[in-house]
């Protein structure tokens, strides 16, 4: 149930959401949860517009700068490359002030992206939430336990972190500077597999397989259940041709996948990491390290 659009709490902010999109969306419907009061959410595509009405019922859609000069808190979430341009631009209108609280949803973004608010006066936070999103209320019991990274001034992290608690999330801090290794490593650690399974299904279809989900289900859940248990970096669970230097096998692997150019280019990059790992942590040897090598066609 939603709760009243008013603050019945002590510390209850008033919220703004600039850019209505999954992530902005949710954020405010939990924050609003949280007892905070929405008092204005900005979106132009259609899509915005009815995650307004539905996700945030009652809240008034206006422009950027009205819900900026409206809030005590703004949460920007719009895209990455959006952020820097957007904050210099309500700059320049007057729009930031001392003491307001100015939040983006970006994973590699730091709080530069945040300087033209901060010389105004605003306090920045970085929030982002490792999750993804639908846009609807089931995101609000996603949200519950996730982990969000958080980056603000020494003295506004607790700030931060509340914000995060409230909405159910378990945050961490991270310094300025790793955001863009963070994120690298979500990206690569999620939307990468994503790729690879897909991949790896279309594969499987081809070779006449009818189901490959079921197939790949349990062997893809013990791969990753196997490897988020192992230590950071380590390979104690790794198996296959390439760690058993097995270059006969990778060599037709190659072989079979080269009518498929795209598959057979992932396949070679992640079977070289595989062998580099495995190399580095004594598990292949130099000797059958080189022979897997020349079995992907690499020079």
């Amino acid at each position: 149930m939603t709760a009243p659009n008013s603050p019945s709490k002590p510390g209850r902010l008033t919220v703004g959401i600039v850019g209505a999109g999954k992530v902005g969306a949710s954020f405010g419907a939990s924050l609003r949860l949280a007892g905070h009061a929405v008092v204005g959410a900005s979106g132009v595509s259609e899509a915005s517009v009815t995650r307004i009405d539905t996700m945030l019922a009652g809240v008034p859609r206006m422009d950027v700068e009205e819900v900026v000069r409206r809030s005590e808190l703004v949460f920007l979430a719009v895209p990455d490359d959006a952020i820097t341009e957007l904050v210099e631009g309500l700059a320049s209108v007057g729009a930031w002030r001392g003491g307001l609280l100015v939040a983006h949803c970006s994973g590699r973004l730091g709080l530069d992206a945040l300087d033209a608010a901060a010389r105004a006066g605003a306090i920045p936070l970085a929030i982002h939430p490792a999750m993804t999103f639908t846009g609807t209320s089931l995101d609000l019991d996603r949200m519950v336990g996730a982990t969000f990274a958080v980056t603000a001034p020494a003295a506004f992290l607790p700030i931060a972190q509340a914000l995060v608690v409230e909405m159910g999330g378990e945050p961490i801090v991270l310094e300025d500077a790793a955001r863009p290794l963070y994120h690298a490593a979500l990206v690569h650690g999620a939307n990468h597999v994503v790729t690879l399974v897909s991949q790896a299904a279309a594969l499987l279809s081809d070779a006449g397989v009818e189901d490959p989900g079921r197939l790949l289900g349990p062997l893809v859940h013990a791969s990753i259940d196997g490897a988020l248990a192992d230590a950071p970096g380590a390979v104690t669970t790794l198996t296959g041709p390439v760690v058993r230097g097995d270059a006969g096998t990778v060599a037709s692997h190659m072989a079979a996948l080269a009518a498929r150019p795209e598959a057979a280019h992932a396949y070679r990059a992640m079977a070289h990491a595989t062998a580099d790992i495995a190399l580095t942590s004594g598990r292949l040897g130099p000797a059958d390290y080189a022979a897997v090598i020349a079995a992907l066609g690499e020079n």
